[in-house]
């Protein structure tokens, strides 16, 4: 019998720490090679961390809501035959052969064996797309003097634990208490499962249910094979309300929600201030913005369209039977309408190489589409978005914003963008000043499209008021590389398209 320590592996991307958001064991429980024992939360994905060796689980290092760096203990497992063989593990950061810059957080697809992966398409069977075993990826880092930052407001009980070396097992106690405990009023009777399974989450569902209080144990899912939904976790939450008056979370001990998942309320009856930790995506997008506001200089032009004909076209593309499975919206129509401009003015798809005093002009178009997230503002990208059909743009905006909203964007998914869009419309903006991506030259906002008073000239050159769909559009682009004239040109012909889809056929 010997004690394994499973530190906190490298997720890859340049990235080294990691906030802890659910474990998905306890003291006592037993483990398989390749379980899910945790979710983390780096700067750029939510990312499932699998055991590499089995046994029963005597110790967790670190509770939800740490954040801890790279080589830090997490969790100790008592093993009857030493560790199990890690299938060709590659290095820190490396990445996974047969998949095109395919990120190191491509080890949570090693646990497909999981309840929650078979969820999810392409992982059932514990193979990946490309058909090969999935590996761990990131164990054997380097061994650093790391030092877990503690929780503003933390208990001392929530101290780092002792380091001892994992070979003398006396320093790891088999019934050593878990860090952490729920309070009383989250203890509430388990829903009988068949074969004592656990319950059946998405990890988005899992952090929302922690958020709230709620114990998956106790939710009885509504889904296919018993998988929870929100609005289970919502309704069983408001049934326990509803039967029993809970104490408040001053006076019952109750951990609150994590601050970047939960927006300060402004209230008179309590607390003046809320404050509110810079972590995660958050962090990354702040010092992204930074960056690039005070490197790049911005130019910002508007312009004002009659919609009308675009918002004809998206109803009509909504009866095509070749559309019935997708989602058809304006911005659709605008991101096709910006890979037919960037056919026409190549330059505005281009970055500045400040060492190598180059401007790099990209032939592909990796369109960036930001989306709000409740991990924060992040901008996956369509790689080859210039190449792809009508259709085939609309599925990938679908794929794209419902992997974005269930947190499972990968890093790869997130870099290369060369231009961008960021749809302020649907929140009833009429239009803004982006700021440009880093690495990239120019990124489009577009407005809200409402019925407003146009004057209309017919073909015999009168003219008439007459209620339209009108929209705006705003482009920022990086003066240095794209001068006043690109910049108008470009916007007029993505306007253009707009107000006439029939141009695209043309010019495209």
């Amino acid at each position: 019998m010997s004690v394994k320590e499973f530190k906190l592996p490298d997720p890859g991307e340049g990235l080294t720490e990691a906030e802890i958001v659910t474990w998905n064991v306890k003291v006592g429980d037993t483990v398989k090679v390749n379980d899910i024992v945790v979710e983390i939360e780096t700067a750029k994905s939510l990312v499932e961390l699998p055991v590499p060796f089995a046994g029963t689980v005597t110790a967790l290092h670190v509770s939800e809501g740490d954040t801890v760096e790279v080589g830090t203990p997490i969790i100790s497992v008592e093993t009857a035959g030493g560790a199990a063989p890690v299938q060709d593990a590659p290095a820190a950061g490396a990445v996974e052969p047969g998949i095109e810059g395919s990120p190191a957080p491509k080890m949570a697809a090693a646990a497909a064996a999981a309840e929650e992966e078979e969820i999810e398409e392409g992982k059932i069977g514990g193979t990946t797309s490309t058909g090969r075993t999935a590996v761990l990826v990131g164990y054997g880092v380097k061994q650093t003097e790391a030092v877990r930052r503690p929780r503003k407001g933390a208990p001392a009980a929530a101290a780092p634990a002792a380091t001892a070396p994992a070979a003398a097992p006396a320093a790891v106690a088999p019934a050593a208490q878990p860090k952490f405990t729920p309070p009383a009023q989250e203890r509430v009777a388990p829903v009988v499962r068949e074969g004592g399974a656990r319950a059946l989450a998405k990890p988005p569902v899992r952090k929302y249910a922690k958020d709230l209080g709620v114990d998956l144990a106790a939710v009885a899912g509504s889904g296919e094979g018993g998988i929870i939904s929100r609005a289970d976790v919502d309704a069983h939450a408001n049934g326990a309300a509803a039967a029993t008056e809970a104490p408040s979370s001053a006076t019952s001990g109750t951990r609150a929600a994590p601050a970047a998942y939960q927006a300060p309320v402004f209230t008179r009856g309590g607390e003046r201030e809320t404050r509110v930790p810079i972590k995660g995506v958050r962090k990354m997008t702040a010092q992204a913005m930074v960056g690039s506001a005070f490197t790049a200089p911005h130019v910002t032009e508007w312009v004002t369209i009659d919609a009308t004909a675009t918002m004809e076209l998206v109803e009509r593309l909504k009866k095509d039977r070749e559309f019935k499975d997708v989602k058809v919206t304006p911005l659709l129509v605008l991101a096709k309408a910006m890979a037919v401009a960037i056919r026409r003015h190549p330059e505005i798809n281009a970055t500045w190489d400040e060492a190598a005093q180059e401007i790099v002009v990209k032939h592909y178009v990796n369109l960036g589409i930001a989306a709000a997230t409740p991990r924060g503002l992040i901008v996956p990208n369509i790689k080859d978005a210039d190449q792809m059909s009508m259709l085939q743009l609309a599925e990938a905006i679908g794929a794209l914003t419902a992997t974005a909203r269930e947190g499972r964007t990968q890093p790869a998914d997130m870099s290369g963008g060369t231009i961008t869009i960021t749809n302020v419309g649907v929140f009833g903006v009429d239009t803004g000043t982006p700021i440009i991506n880093p690495g990239e030259s120019a990124i489009m906002a577009f407005g809200a499209i409402r019925r407003q008073p146009w004057v209309v000239t017919a073909a015999d050159g009168t003219e008439t008021i007459e209620p339209r769909w009108v929209t705006q559009l705003a482009l920022s682009f990086d003066h240095r590389l794209v001068d006043g004239e690109l910049g108008s040109k470009f916007i007029a012909d993505v306007g253009a398209i707009l107000a006439d889809p029939a141009r695209g056929l043309v010019w495209g």
